[in-house]
């Protein structure tokens, strides 16, 4: 008589999975697949082989705390029925003596998250056996084109999902630099910092079974995770702070990649971090969105308006001497602003809007009660359809406000300019397999000063119009906006042209820099006045200089000067300015930005003449040699070459190295204090453990300054 079947063991065959799934950077030792792609496993049973026609081997897949059959997150399927009604399928692979091969494949429309896989065997007598074999983490798939991720393209999938590292773009529109980062998304122990991510969201704490179920959207998983990396409405992984004063943090310029951050978050409890600011906001939600499976990308946006009342229109204030003021509505207009791209199918828009979707975690504004931003389908961003879903209108009026100037004298408001083509420059992210940077803004707009970008702005305004006559608007009585005639200047020249229409302006004043702005010199610029007219005309200017933070908040006034000039018909001068290291040192922001304004009046006129200009400063790289060849489990040499760039001496000094695949963890050297134009450079040793292209990261912060960085790529070969 046939005895009960019995397992003995079960195989998961972890390695050979993990390398089917794209998932081996992860884990090779524990099951991590995708869903819609088979994986198999191997059942070894103790007393006889697996009899088809007198055996039944029923399979339990489960997730979640409430795993249930009807909302999908509990699945039940046998391998002896092709036509189960569960999604979740099994087949027989090979059967021998003792073992069977089967596959097994998720739907690619499962909730991703850990598993536990149980089987219940069925022999012919009736007696059954139940075995939990063990635990799996499922995946979203973008190389299964019934995934709602899926990405057609290899290279962009190797750079957007595999792609342990990359470049974050921050300066101005004027001086676009590069920032090292290391995503990390395959590091150790982050897949696990991830789901407990999406455990402590507020949806699952509200209502665990039904975020479960719900996790098989991409649309979903991203507006959780979107609210999840800041903390204003829960314990999210980052607390954001624009102070200046990071006393009992790190200041987030310091930072160099998102592992050491989220598994800050993971040992103490899911405590927020401190600090952040957009781009590691964004940092760190491509870390997190990537080893779930969903392709990301960072985007940097150059004069990213922040409209807080919903008209589209960002309004500026200026004070008689030039210089920009705070003001009451709080709309800023962010030198940059850093967010996500994510890829997905929108079925829950019209046909045309899936691809990629805006994503902003960075806590502005609240959407449905907290504060996450997306996704918005960049094509509507770009076609001014803003009713469709999530924070559109915000979107837009990131790449695509207009600005207002304003002149504040004796309490009341003179209109000086209404800029059309100020705000969204220079949208940048990294480049597919290469370290260039490519320019999209054409994804988020027409060109500007073309017919067919007004045509969609006066769309999107309408829409909005629309919407908060029914209602469901916030913010102030919306009022169109007025064109006004193009600068003859470029949108991307190097200068805010001066603000009044074209056909009025008789005098134009721009600033021109004289030299390489460098942290530690004097900044040598000169105000370039020309007459354009057939009179003689005096003017009189006024000129300050101030420091100011990314999101466009002003610090107080260091510089300010006063030049009276004289022009003849038609006659260009020159007038030279010099701001001393001395003056501005004590009073620069971290974001190392500095205006300088000049506000111009005619002597027989009322018309003002503003003129402005972002100086960044920069500092010397570090600079990183690789000694040797690089092999995995073999000793790598690394030399790491530093400076003080400036003529005083520098204290409480620093270097942080880091670089996945190379360093187990973040590396800190304390190098104390040095000298004024002091170079040095030490030596570390590391042992790679990935093979493959990585990069090496490095900053080092002092009591002057916070984020000198480098980077090296470095390729490591497999061990002889």
């Amino acid at each position: 008589m046939a005895q009960g079947l019995e397992v003995a063991l079960t195989d998961l065959q972890s390695s050979r999975n993990n390398v089917r799934h794209h998932t081996e950077e992860i884990a090779v030792d524990h099951l991590l697949v995708r869903r819609g792609q088979a994986f198999n496993l191997t059942l070894y049973f103790r007393n006889r082989g697996f009899q088809p026609g007198l055996d039944n081997i029923i399979f339990v897949v489960e997730t979640g705390p409430l795993p249930d059959l009807a909302l999908g997150t509990r699945a039940v399927f046998s391998l002896a029925r092709h036509h189960s009604p569960s999604p979740w399928i099994a087949w027989l692979e090979t059967n021998e003596a003792t073992s069977t091969e089967v596959s097994l494949c998720a739907p690619p429309t499962a909730a991703v998250g850990r598993y536990l896989l149980k089987i219940h065997i069925d022999s012919f007598q009736g007696s059954v056996t139940a075995y939990q074999l063990g635990e799996f983490i499922l995946l979203f798939n973008p190389w299964c084109p019934e995934d709602a991720v899926y990405l057609d393209s290899e290279p962009q999938r190797q750079e957007y999902v595999m792609n342990d590292y990359g470049f974050i773009y921050q300066g101005s529109k004027n001086w676009i630099r590069p920032c090292p980062w290391n995503y990390g998304q395959f590091e150790e122990k982050i897949i696990d910092i991830c789901l407990k991510l999406l455990d402590k969201s507020l949806h699952f704490q509200t209502d665990s079974a039904t975020d479960c179920a719900l996790r098989g959207s991409p649309v979903y998983i991203s507006r959780v995770v979107c609210a999840m990396i800041n903390s204003n409405d829960d314990n999210g992984v980052l607390n954001g702070n624009w102070s200046e004063n990071y006393t009992d943090g790190a200041n987030p310029a310091e930072w160099t990649g998102s592992v050491a951050i989220l598994k800050q978050w993971y040992a103490t409890g899911c405590q927020p971090v401190r600090y952040g600011q957009c781009w590691v906001f964004a940092a760190v939600m491509c870390t997190v969105m990537r080893c779930l499976g969903i392709p990301t990308r960072v985007i940097t946006n150059f004069d990213s308006g922040h409209d807080t009342d919903g008209n589209l229109i960002i309004d500026e204030y200026y004070d008689n001497t030039g210089r920009i003021l705070g003001n009451k509505k709080k709309d800023t207009i962010w030198n940059f602003h850093v967010w996500n791209e994510c890829w997905m199918a929108r079925k829950d828009l019209p046909p045309g809007y899936g691809g990629w979707q805006v994503l902003d975690a960075t806590p502005q504004e609240m959407s449905n009660g907290v504060y996450c931003c997306g996704p918005a389908s960049v094509r509507a961003v770009k076609e001014g359809e803003v009713d469709l879903n999530y924070d559109t209108p915000f979107v837009f009026s990131m790449v695509n406000a207009d600005c207002m100037s304003w002149l504040v004298q004796g309490g009341k408001e003179q209109k000086l300019h209404q800029d059309t083509s100020s705000v969204g420059n220079f949208i940048s992210t990294k480049s597919i397999q290469s370290d260039e940077r490519d320019d999209i803004t054409e994804n988020y707009k027409y060109e500007e000063g073309s017919l067919q970008e007004r045509q969609v702005f006066l769309k999107a305004l309408q829409k909005l119009k629309a919407r908060r006559f029914h209602g469901s608007q916030r913010g102030a009585e919306l009022q169109p906006s007025r064109p006004t005639p193009l600068s003859q200047d470029s949108p991307r020249s190097l200068h805010t042209p001066s603000l009044r229409p074209s056909d009025v302006v008789q005098v134009s004043l721009k600033f021109k820099l004289l030299d390489p702005p460098n942290m530690g010199q004097d900044i040598c610029f000169v105000l370039l006045a020309l007459n354009m007219s057939s009179q003689f005309k005096d003017l009189k200017v006024n000129l300050s200089a101030q420091s100011l933070l990314h999101d466009g908040s002003p610090l107080s006034p260091f510089w300010q000067d006063i030049a009276f000039i004289t022009l003849s018909p038609k006659e260009a001068k020159t007038y030279p300015c010099k701001i001393s290291y001395s003056q501005y040192s004590q009073y620069l922001s971290t974001d190392k930005l500095i205006r300088i304004s000049a506000l111009g009046e005619e002597k027989s006129s009322p018309e003002k003449i503003l003129v402005n200009k972002i100086i960044t400063l920069s500092y010397p790289s570090i600079t990183i040699n690789v000694l040797g060849a690089a092999v995995v489990n073999q000793p790598l040499s690394i030399q790491v070459i530093f400076s003080n760039p400036l003529s005083e001496q520098v204290e409480d000094c620093v270097l942080t190295v880091e670089g996945s695949g190379l360093f187990k963890k973040q590396q800190k050297v304390f190098l104390g204090v040095l000298k004024p134009q002091h170079r040095a450079s030490i030596i570390l040793e590391t042992v790679p453990f990935k093979s493959g292209q990585r990069q090496i990261q490095a900053n080092m912060r002092s009591n002057k300054f916070k984020d000198i960085k480098g980077y090296r790529n470095v390729y490591v070969d497999f061990a002889l």
